[in-house]
């Protein structure tokens, strides 16, 4: 099929389509820009059709599945905005330095309050009590949630002893073999529906491994198969992939996340680290 606007696409199918699938046209044509930030589940569910209606209607337009479409839709949104702005918080050539600086704090401020409006105490409190009685604490993630995973294993291991990064899928699988019940996986995955996050968690579930998942979206598949599920703001368009602004919304989960098991023993977690302040001490000049 020729690169045509996605939504000119639909108006040339629409005719064709089956009534299900013409929900979808129409809330996708009358919801243009808010589409780009749902995930299929959530695109389902304010169509009121199945998952799979979305699938088949992407794939009738012409697209390898949901994602492509979702790429093309900001695409054609992006182009008839700004000739396609795969920047984070609306910046644009036109803007001063003080203007940019001024829409990126904005921009990450926005995503800690939905972060902060988003996540459920009782869901916090559910990850403090899996964490804290935890054998071994492994956390994963694949491309930018990765660094947020590594950054969480850090603070973690300024404290307690059995928090590890591991990064390579291929090493993910490994490790995850050894697990057992008692132990956790913190996962990130913004989209939570990652062809290597799910073959981790479902590897995990068959070895009675905790799932701690952190994601924007608490439909995802991921999310389904997760013990407990901390939901993050920050709406990422898919050219906007990999925003500071989401991994900013993590790493506010992850804050969170720490400060509840530590707050449950703060005079060990004090004299931790006061020990590793003296271990660095000599590292410094």
């Amino acid at each position: 099929m020729p690169e045509t606007d996605a939504f000119e696409r639909i108006s040339n199918a629409y005719y064709h389509l089956t009534s299900a699938e013409k929900k979808v046209a129409d809330y996708v044509i009358i919801h243009q820009k808010d589409n780009q930030y749902m995930s299929i589940s959530e695109l389902a569910e304010a169509c009121g059709v199945a998952e799979a209606t979305v699938s088949r209607f992407a794939r009738r337009l012409g697209f390898k599945g949901f994602i492509a479409f979702k790429l093309a839709m900001a695409n054609a949104i992006a182009g008839r905005s700004s000739g396609g702005n795969p920047l984070s918080g609306e910046i644009s050539r036109e803007d001063t330095v003080a203007d940019m600086c001024q829409k990126l704090y904005a921009a990450n401020v926005d995503a800690m309050e939905q972060t902060l409006s988003l996540l459920r105490p009782e869901a916090l409190q559910a990850a403090g009590d899996l964490l804290k009685s935890a054998g071994m604490v492994l956390c994963m993630g694949q491309g930018g949630s990765m660094v947020v995973a590594q950054e969480a294993a850090h603070l973690f291991s300024t404290v307690f002893g059995n928090y590890f990064p591991v990064c390579d899928s291929h090493m993910q699988t490994i490790a995850t073999i050894h697990l057992g019940e008692g132990d956790v996986i913190l996962y990130f995955s913004y989209s939570g529906a990652t062809r290597d996050m799910l073959e981790i968690v479902q590897l995990a579930k068959e070895r009675k491994v905790k799932i701690i998942l952190v994601t924007r979206f608490p439909k995802s598949p991921g999310a389904a198969l997760a013990d407990v599920v901390l939901q993050c703001g920050a709406n990422e368009s898919p050219i906007q992939m990999g925003s500071i602004a989401a991994r900013i919304a993590m790493i506010f989960v992850v804050d969170m996340i720490f400060s509840e098991v530590c707050r449950r023993d703060l005079e060990t977690c004090q004299t931790h680290r006061r020990m590793l302040a003296d271990a660095l001490a000599e590292k410094h000049l």
